[in-house]
């Protein structure tokens, strides 16, 4: 028996896996030790999962998630796994999950377009190569923070379509001061970018929105993507931005002669059949 969960900064999947399969998946809210204190995180491990979880007497915890990219914010998830659990866990990276729930034990380009974006080389066991994604500030791109961004700032400025700045304003039921109220004095601005950014998905024939999504998305094959030898490994990707936008994704792929052979929602079900095969 093990436990497994993979985790972003919105929520957390938890399944409890035996030789049968998954006996028990929930989803808690997300973790983040950027942004969370090892005491909060235990709140949400003691207060939301099911008492299967803690009566399991698994062998193994292993969680993936945001954030996790150094030794000191895996050892906050991991204190805080074990204090409750009392279970032996194994602390890896989102980016992890990414390539072992889309490529398994085989090698390729893993990406991560949700919330921020990602990418790296994986071989088949570990990350080989990974270009740095340096947050909706610095890099992100073709995320749902850069694809908020880009929408708000062209709405501000008086550059998008008028009507779908005055549809925008009045489908959530805000203005200009209340934008840049949040997005300047609120924590976790990428969250709310991303999440607005989603309107553009009910305008994907509007000139305007494909060509402000394939912009993005291009930014994100030259900036990453290029970067890898991905003309000789398979290139796949993971997260709700990516399957939101799929078919432009897939366009923009066409254009530099990568062909993407799989998009997921998230890595879940690939993550369960890896550590099944592993254990």
């Amino acid at each position: 028996m093990i436990i497994l969960a993979e985790s972003d900064s919105s929520r957390t999947e938890w399944c409890l896996i035996d030789e049968e399969g998954v006996q028990e998946r929930i989803v808690t809210d997300g973790i983040n030790p950027y942004f969370q204190s090892r005491k909060e995180i235990s709140h949400i491990i003691r207060l939301q999962l099911p008492v299967a979880f803690f009566k399991s007497k698994a062998s193994s915890i292993y969680y993936y998630g945001a954030g996790c990219s150094s030794d000191a914010k895996k050892n906050i998830v991991k204190a805080s796994l074990e204090s409750q659990l009392r279970t032996p866990s194994n602390v890896e990276s989102d980016l992890l999950a990414a390539a072992r729930g889309l490529f398994k034990d085989e090698a390729g380009i893993a990406c991560i377009i949700d919330t921020g974006s990602n990418s790296c080389f994986y071989d088949g066991t570990e990350i080989k190569m990974n270009v740095p994604p340096l947050g909706y500030i610095l890099g992100d791109e073709g995320s749902g923070a850069a694809l908020g961004k880009s929408f708000l700032s062209d709405c501000l400025k008086g550059i998008a379509p008028e009507d779908l700045t005055k549809e925008f304003y009045v489908k959530y039921g805000i203005d200009p001061d209340d934008i840049l109220d949040y997005i300047y004095t609120k924590s976790s601005p990428n969250k709310m970018l991303s999440i607005l950014s989603l309107f553009l998905a009910e305008h994907l024939t509007d000139p305007y929105v494909s060509k402000l999504i394939e912009t993005n998305q291009i930014s994100f094959f030259e900036r990453n993507i290029l970067q890898y030898n991905y003309r000789s490994y398979p290139v796949r990707f993971v997260g709700k931005i990516a399957m939101v936008y799929g078919a432009s994704l897939r366009k923009v792929a066409h254009k530099y002669g990568i062909q993407i052979d799989a998009i997921e929602e998230n890595p879940v079900d690939g993550l369960i059949e890896y550590h099944r095969r592993s254990e």
